[in-house]
């Protein structure tokens, strides 16, 4: 999860569209994703509302496109997009493994869900990467494997990326939810003949995603839910995120909070980048607690500019519109002290990752160079966890690995990860002895 700050507003032509009429409005859609955000999310817990088989790159397997009832850290209901491959052919009585796979950063506009991509069962594509050829993250990792090993593979787009509302961008507790109910909406297509083994795994803000599912016991054994009592065999996080991990102490009063604040924001407006998800990530949270109020952070006229391109733009094309638009001056969206920062703490504490023991075990893959998230947070979560008497592995990637080249380099070791949890070998604990 990358984090950036919010452009000044120039007196310039280019800056004053910011300002128009539009502001509040979504991107076009295609037909799948307008009929699904007409739609009232009602329903079970991971219940398919609307299904559409689609073509595939991968062999021997069948896809769809899906929309299902999720629901948020508030125990809002809501509704998730998201893709679903299974290989052709009678699935064994006990039903076929399933993975679910919690996707990184591509936005928080309505069409930033990677099931939208023409062919969004192809193999992980990275826009940074020279192989990428697109303006976006899109893929499933290893998808091609996990077919040939007869799994079922189901990746959400999370809520608020084609299936309506905003997106809580970064709020892990919603994303978290939105993978769970992904897997219980495969364990209840008959089509893919899934059964109830279930696995997770996820990048960047999905491995945030993947750690906050694992840590939410109670609502794993929810009844009445579209497929109860799936069984959890691990999760695999590559860089995860967890802000909470970071903050033992959460400040107690206004002082310390604003201090706290500020470090936030410092942190992330050395560069576009990083300033682009910082303030996604401030549009998210005030979206999972509408307690909250932008103007508390960004001036009026940050809080128009970033409304309009969070819901309009995906994550590169915003930072580069910023880049555009505003230079170096776009820190003057953020006002030089914020507001009411002891609410907006105690959201992004409420939004990550629960101090809550696993459900099954974790491994984390990662490494050195990535800039992106930094390595201490699942450090501290690991050391966090471990002394609940969990089962945590952290694994530091071969030679000099960014944020984005992890889910490569780390994909031979946790297909073998996935593949001994399915087949019931033990793991030997993960945790650092001391």
């Amino acid at each position: 999860m990358k984090k950036t700050s919010i452009l000044s507003v120039l007196a310039l032509g280019t800056a004053l569209s910011f300002l128009s009429p539009v502001v509040y409005a979504d991107p076009p859609m295609p037909p799948f994703y307008t009929s699904v955000m007409k739609m009232a999310p009602e329903g079970k817990l991971g219940q398919v509302i609307k299904k559409e088989k689609i073509e595939t790159s991968i062999k021997g397997a069948q896809a769809w496109k899906i929309a299902y009832i999720s629901s948020d850290v508030a125990g809002r209901k809501t509704i998730a997009t998201g893709t679903i491959i299974a290989p052709v052919g009678p699935a064994p009585k006990e039903g076929r493994p399933i993975l679910a796979w919690a996707h990184g950063t591509t936005g928080s506009a309505q069409n930033c869900g990677p099931s939208q991509i023409i062919d969004p069962t192809a193999a992980l594509n990275e826009y940074f990467l020279m192989g990428g050829n697109s303006w976006t993250d899109y893929g499933i990792p290893n998808g091609q494997e996990f077919i040939n090993q007869g799994y079922v593979v189901v990746a959400t787009d999370y809520q608020g990326l084609g299936g309506g509302g905003k997106h809580q961008y970064a709020v892990a507790q919603t994303n978290g939810r939105d993978v769970i109910n992904s897997a219980r909406a495969a364990s209840s297509m008959q089509e893919v003949g899934a059964g109830k083994k279930t696995l997770v795994y996820g990048w960047s803000q999905g491995g945030g995603a993947t750690i906050a599912a694992a840590s939410l016991p109670e609502y794993h054994a929810l009844q009445g839910t579209a497929a109860d009592n799936l069984q959890y065999l691990g999760f695999v996080a590559l860089a995860p995120e967890d802000v909470a991990a970071m903050l033992p102490n959460v400040p107690t009063d206004e002082a310390g909070a604003t201090k706290l604040m500020n470090g936030f924001t410092q942190a992330n407006v050395p560069n576009v980048f990083l300033f682009a998800h910082y303030m996604m990530g401030l549009w998210g949270t005030q979206a999972a607690f509408p307690g909250l109020r932008l103007t508390d952070v960004l001036t009026d006229d940050g809080v128009k500019v970033i409304d309009q391109l969070s819901r309009n733009k995906c994550m590169h094309v915003l930072a580069d519109t910023f880049s555009y638009a505003y230079g170096d001056s776009y820190t003057s969206l953020i006002k030089p002290t914020p507001s009411n920062s002891l609410a907006w703490v105690k959201a992004f504490v409420d939004g990550s990752v629960k101090p809550v023991k696993p459900v099954a075990p974790v491994v984390i893959y990662w490494g050195t160079k990535d800039t992106a998230v930094p390595p201490v947070m699942h450090e501290l979560y690991q050391k966090q966890m471990c002394a609940m008497g969990a089962n945590v592995g952290r694994n530091q990637l071969p030679g000099e690995q960014t944020h984005f080249t992890t889910p490569g380099v780390s994909a031979p070791m946790y297909l073998e990860w996935v593949k001994d949890r399915v087949a019931g070998k033990p793991l030997a604990n993960g945790c650092p002895q001391n």
